[in-house]
């Protein structure tokens, strides 16, 4: 049964390309989480001696802002754009498609998309926390927290910038360093500034 909701969900998000959008707000947005969070991280680090408890308080408080804003953004967005271009194919077929399988697609992209939108800087949150919150439970770390959490936070950019060199056909090391250097960019420019 789950196995037919899914085959049809998924056909549903081919026919208006939703996975495609899906898949740029993904990278668009974990990125944006690594980022905010490589940045909180580094200021943390820059600032007086904090308690674990405290950073990992602010940045799950801002990974949570990212995933409500992530969410509300794009449905909202991507709900007037459907609505959109399901108005304009209904009034180019000259007929009324609220019950055809381009209606459903239309409803269930925004929310799709705004699942992605969300989930994504959350979970690179979330991995880029693991190490407070393991200091947090008592764990020793081979580095401290907050360096840990800054090596994956550039790791997972690394990851983010491969990837999107892979669905583009370009070298996939080659997409990584370029997203590194963004985020050695930040690093520097925060090491400047704070």
């Amino acid at each position: 049964m789950a196995e037919g909701f899914f085959r049809r969900a998924w056909r549903l998000i081919q026919l208006n390309r939703s996975h495609v959008i899906a898949r740029r707000y993904f990278v668009v947005n974990g990125f944006d989480g690594a980022l905010t969070m490589l940045g909180l991280l580094l200021g943390f680090s820059l600032s007086t001696p904090s308690d674990p408890a405290v950073v990992l308080a602010a940045c799950l408080g801002a990974a949570i802002a990212l995933a409500m804003s992530g969410f509300s953004s794009a449905y909202i967005s991507e709900s007037a754009e459907r609505q959109l271009e399901f108005r304009q194919l209904q009034d180019s077929m000259i007929s009324d498609l609220r019950d055809s399988a381009h209606a459903r697609a239309s409803r269930w992209s925004p929310l799709l998309i705004a699942a992605v939108n969300s989930l994504s800087p959350l979970l690179m949150s979330l991995l880029i926390m693991l190490p407070l919150w393991l200091t947090e439970r008592g764990y020793a770390l081979p580095l401290e927290p907050l360096l840990a959490g800054i090596a994956i936070a550039f790791g997972l950019i690394f990851l983010l910038g491969a990837f999107l060199g892979v669905i583009s056909g370009t070298f996939w090391l080659w997409s990584g360093l370029k997203t590194l250097a963004v985020a050695t960019i930040t690093t520097l420019a925060i090491y400047a500034f704070v």
